[in-house]
């Protein structure tokens, strides 16, 4: 893989909380438009890697991410080429009116107000939100929500995206839509979830991490797919993999009494 086709690169990421380390001398990297899931049990260090990315945590080690170093002096730049969805949206939606939320984001990349206002609508358009630009989101359903919160990341282009528990509170048609809006996005994904039928559906790699290491990595179906590495780190292997190829769950029938 050459350094051109690199999006993100770790080296040795370490991340420590009041001496707990969450993140633990993680490498790897992703080349450009790849979609990689990031699994692993609640404590394993998946948000904080992600916030770390960002450079939103301290940390030592090195992250580049299209081919800038993250540190202090190169985040504004960083931020530019990166958009995380979090997991609770209403991190995200903040401003009066939904149009406000999506614009504020190119408009704090310096962008003209109409344009930014362009833009906005442009991204509410493409995630099934029309008419509601002028909505708070307060009065929004929880997929609407998770919706705008794509499309306030949406609205500003990134290269690298970065989704942390995405589906959340999702009923099934909600996420149906989200499993689509996330395969029609441009650019290289990062994908952080306990549903591992999303990142079965999404993704084309997996990484798993487990007491802040990553301890898997390979083919998404190869790696899900495997009973004995999901069970050891307290996972379990996802129903779409675990279907017969006539369609039919494998689970066996009660023994009649």
């Amino acid at each position: 893989m050459t350094e051109r086709q690199k999006m993100l690169e770790v080296l040795s990421l370490q991340v420590s909380y009041h001496d707990v380390e969450a993140v633990r001398g993680v490498s790897f990297s992703l080349p450009e438009g790849e979609r990689t899931g990031l699994v692993g049990p609640n404590g394993a260090g998946k948000s904080t890697l992600l916030l770390a990315l960002d450079g939103l945590v301290p940390f030592s080690g090195q992250v580049r991410i299209g081919g800038l170093e993250v540190v202090r002096r190169n985040l504004a730049q960083v931020r530019r080429q990166v958009g995380i969805v979090f997991a609770d949206s209403e991190d995200q939606l903040f401003m009066p009116t939904l149009l406000e939320d999506v614009a504020f984001g190119p408009l704090n990349l310096g962008l003209e107000r109409d344009q930014a206002l362009a833009r906005a609508r442009g991204a509410l358009d493409r995630l099934g939100l029309q008419g509601m630009a002028e909505r708070s989101s307060h009065h929004l359903s929880d997929g609407e929500r998770r919706r705008a919160a794509v499309a306030t990341v949406l609205a500003m282009r990134p290269r690298l995206w970065l989704f942390d528990e995405p589906a959340t509170n999702l009923d099934p048609w909600a996420r149906r839509d989200l499993v689509r809006v996330i395969c029609q996005l441009e650019g290289t994904v990062l994908l952080a979830s306990h549903d591992l039928d999303l990142v079965v559906q999404t993704c084309n790699r997996c990484l798993v991490m487990d007491e802040g290491r990553v301890v898997a990595d390979g083919p998404v179906r190869q790696i899900l797919g495997d009973e004995k590495l999901m069970e050891s780190h307290r996972l379990e292997v996802p129903l779409r993999l675990r279907l017969s190829p006539g369609g039919k769950a494998p689970c066996r029938s009660p023994s009649p009494s």
